[in-house]
């Protein structure tokens, strides 16, 4: 069964984890994970009897392999999972988290939890797939930054609008603590799983069950009442405090890859601590984990409201370079007023900021061609839509300062060929022969001296007046390119097609249509 421990396994066996041995300080694994290209297990660290894994996946190849397919189907399979969830089992802990200790022994600083930023407000744990069940609303998953503050006292970054947010205010106006498990090295679908931005009440756990193709494990926690992780690598068992938005935190660094301000959270109570007796912590290294494990998750909200307003898409692309987060680009199969019904329907989607639309044949993927079809196909006073005072995410630092849930400007972009002007304006260059050729046959030491073939002496009399002959039979069956008349005219050397083609053309027989092709003159039999 697919575990954290087997997608260690996998991603070592693919040759994408690196296991470190040399001592390493806590203080020094983000910056080493910063310089890796492969995630980094660090299997001893200073002052802590427990190994450190991080970077687990900020590469779209290694969060394809903890699902199991191309990173391409990645969007499908959210998408089937989103209508065939299945739903967790209880299962209790498996037995394999056998330390446990509560009350006065709870110490949190006895976890390797490292700093990630030089700007960072202390140690935090960015891994934590965080459940609360609210009797109401049933089960709810997501994934949260706590900051270690006391021994047994951590923070709660919910300062943004979600759906765990909700209960916790349910539970302030109660004055009562909201339970919940903060479950620490999990298979990563449930993590990823958890960052869906369902609706209250949708179960995010079940929606990890479709992806994997099987229900997800609880167990129960011993001093609150909350589910836990069955299967993960630690559990704390806490209580968000009735505190609400009063105490500072942070700074963060963000997924904008920018740090966040310092601002007001609850407070979290840890209450007890369970793990496996060889537990490995993993540290969800910062911003590049957060930024990628999302993109699928936007994808396939996109692609559901562009189906319902009836758009064809052929791929969507949710940028890096807008965080996975803010930016879209989205190719189309093109009717008549699509452009417009898809640039609405994806600024519908809560974060999304800036988006494009492309035809078909553009690379969504490709930062080059997106932006040639905005050069070559957008004009700014028709093409560029503006909605203002839409609702935002406050970690937009380009906005101004303000109370409350900030509002944001969005714009969509029609890049796609406009209606009405002729396709042979887009039609691409071309080279002819450019599927028979391969560059490595010429490369290399020349071969001994032969005469040259084709050179323009060969060219005599006989073989142009046979290439005349020759092209004007091809043209009575229509027009056609210079390429394609050398092409077919291959019995006779380059230099007598052209020399045929110049005398043909002084004596008025051949000229030219509207797209450059050839043609017999009027009125040449």
């Amino acid at each position: 069964m697919e575990s954290f421990r087997t997608f260690l396994d996998d991603l070592r066996n693919a040759g994408e984890l690196v296991d470190i041995h040399k001592p390493v300080d806590v203080r020094h694994i983000a910056a080493l994970v910063d310089q890796s290209s492969t995630a980094l297990l660090f299997h001893t660290v200073r002052g802590y009897g427990m190994p450190v894994v991080s970077g687990l996946l900020n590469d779209r190849g290694r969060i394809a392999l903890s699902a199991g397919c191309d990173y391409g189907e990645m969007e499908q399979r959210l998408s089937h999972a989103l209508d065939h969830p299945i739903d967790p089992v209880e299962a209790g802990d498996g037995g394999e988290r056998g330390w446990f200790r509560e009350g006065a022994a709870v110490d949190l600083f006895s976890l390797p939890v490292p700093v990630f930023s030089e700007f960072d407000g202390g140690p935090t744990i960015t891994a934590g797939v965080t459940l609360a069940r609210d009797p109401e609303h049933g089960l709810n998953a997501g994934t949260y930054r706590f900051q270690v503050k006391e021994r047994n006292l951590t923070g709660i970054d919910i300062v943004t609008p979600n759906n765990l947010r909700r209960l916790a205010e349910k539970a302030l106006a109660a004055n009562a603590p909201l339970p919940i498990s903060i479950n620490i090295g999990t298979h990563p679908v449930e993590l990823m799983a958890s960052l869906y931005k369902a609706p209250l009440g949708r179960d995010e756990l079940a929606i990890a069950g479709g992806m994997l193709g099987r229900p997800v494990r609880l167990g129960a926690c011993r001093t609150v009442d909350a589910p836990c992780l069955a299967d993960a690598e630690i559990v704390l068992e806490a209580e968000i405090l009735p505190t609400g938005w009063t105490r500072q935190e942070g700074r963060f660094g963000e997924m904008t890859r920018l740090m966040g301000d310092v601002h007001y959270n609850p407070h979290v109570r840890v209450k007890a601590i369970s793990r496996r007796q060889d537990a490995i912590y993993y540290a969800l290294h910062m911003p590049w984990e957060n930024i990628w494990i999302k993109e699928h998750g936007f994808q396939a909200v996109l692609k559901r409201v562009l189906d319902a307003a009836g758009v064809t898409v052929t791929a969507v692309n949710v940028t890096p370079g807008g965080c996975c987060h803010w930016h879209a680009v989205i190719s189309i199969r093109k009717q008549p007023g699509d452009p417009q019904n898809a640039i609405m329907a994806a600024l519908s989607v809560a974060d999304l900021k800036h988006v494009v639309i492309v035809d078909d044949e553009i690379d969504v993927y490709d930062a080059m061609e997106v932006e040639w079809a905005m050069a070559t196909r957008v004009q700014a006073d028709r093409d560029i839509t503006i909605l203002s005072d839409a609702r935002s995410k406050p970690l937009d630092p380009s906005l101004p300062l303000s109370e409350g849930i900030p509002t944001t400007a969005k714009c969509g972009i029609d890049a796609t060929i406009p209606d009405g002007v002729p396709r042979a304006r887009y039609q691409r260059i071309t080279y002819p022969h450019a599927d028979e050729l391969d560059l490595d046959a010429y490369l290399g030491e020349a071969e001994a001296d032969k005469p040259v073939h084709g050179a323009a002496e060969s060219a005599g009399v006989a073989s142009v007046d046979a290439a005349a002959a020759r092209i004007r039979e091809l043209l009575t069956a229509g027009p056609l390119y210079f390429s394609e008349i050398a092409h077919e005219v291959c019995e006779v050397d380059f230099p007598g097609v052209a020399r045929a083609m110049g005398e043909l053309h002084a004596v008025g027989e051949i000229d030219q249509d509207a797209e450059g092709r050839y043609r017999l003159a009027t009125g040449v039999p």
